[in-house]
């Protein structure tokens, strides 16, 4: 079965995948930075995550038009990226969970 994956593809969903994820999270870091100096954090912040979903969701359409195999490369560099983040910031910040 893993012999049936082409790697090629896997290899160009997680480059896709990471790219829209360094472009969605440097957006909602972005759209945050805004939303907390405005006066009215919900006129950014609305069409912020508005924008970001549209975006991240064409580019999986795209990708998924590649192939099943591309798809899982996007979504696991995706959500790698995420839990990596995640973790960075949460060390940075001292909000990690308390043990």
């Amino acid at each position: 079965m893993i012999s049936d994956i082409d790697w090629t593809l896997f290899a160009a969903g997680l480059l896709a995948g990471s790219f829209a994820g360094v472009l969605f999270f440097g957006g909602l870091a972005w759209g945050m930075r805004l939303a907390l100096r405005a006066t009215r954090p919900l006129m950014i912040l609305l069409p912020s995550a508005a924008i970001r979903i549209v975006l991240l969701l064409a580019g999986g359409w795209w990708v998924a038009t590649w192939g099943i195999a591309a798809v899982a490369g996007f979504a696991s560099a995706f959500f790698a990226l995420r839990l990596v983040l995640t973790i960075a910031l949460r060390r940075a910040t001292g909000t990690g969970l308390a043990r």
